[in-house]
């Protein structure tokens, strides 16, 4: 499953900055990055009077535009996508996916933080708060880096994340939630999908597994 991680902050924290500085330092480690933006006020990517959106404005409940360098897909929801719901329906393909805001989202946070423009943090430990990015030090449980060490920011997502269990990872979640598992339940789940695995024909259990259910709200 791919990881989340959002990228928090108050107003000109610098939350967009700090993301464009961070992607490029993954990207040299050799990580895929996707980025996600919420805007709790709507957008439009498309211009009035072109092709695909005259296709939309047709009725078409989903759009591609497709070129030699890259693809854009505009679709319609019936309501605002939490992050697993982002990763589970639109993203593939990465290692790690970076959200800009969703601070009410589940998904582990990283909270930038400027002494000059705020009095305190906007998240705690509860909120799964991770680490922090600032100009000045807090000691409330997370590692604090400096605004400009993306090195050593890069260095704690890759072990956290990236690196750490790779291969080994079990998690499970239920209507976009994450689910904790004991190390009990985890190896129970591990053995009894990888033994049911085995009996069938022309599968191999011993790369990646993903289990999908999806069904009828009660």
């Amino acid at each position: 499953m791919i990881p989340i991680i959002s990228i928090v902050g108050k107003s000109d924290s610098g939350k967009t900055t700090l993301i464009e500085k961070l992607v490029p330092e993954l990207t040299r480690r050799g990580y895929r990055i996707a980025t996600v933006k919420h805007d709790v006020h709507g957008f439009e990517v498309d211009r009035e009077g072109k092709d695909s959106w005259r296709h939309k404005k047709a009725g078409a409940h989903t759009v591609v535009i497709s070129s030699p360098a890259k693809a854009a897909l505009i679709r319609d929801v019936e309501k605002d996508l939490s992050l697993g719901e982002i990763r589970d329906k639109l993203i593939r393909d990465v290692d790690l996916i970076l959200s800009e805001g969703y601070k009410r989202d589940v998904q582990p946070k990283i909270e930038i933080f400027r002494k000059e423009k705020h009095q305190e943090l906007l998240c705690t430990k509860e909120d799964n708060l991770i680490a922090i990015v600032s100009d000045r030090t807090f000691n409330v449980g997370v590692p604090c880096f400096d605004l400009e060490d993306m090195k050593g920011l890069s260095s704690f997502i890759e072990e956290k994340f990236l690196k750490v269990g790779k291969g080994k990872e079990v998690s499970l979640e239920v209507g976009g939630n994450p689910i904790p598992l004991s190390p009990f339940v985890r190896d129970f789940m591990t053995k009894t999908i990888k033994g049911m695995l085995s009996a069938l024909k022309g599968c191999d259990p011993a790369g990646r597994i993903e289990i999908r259910i999806e069904g009828e709200e009660k």
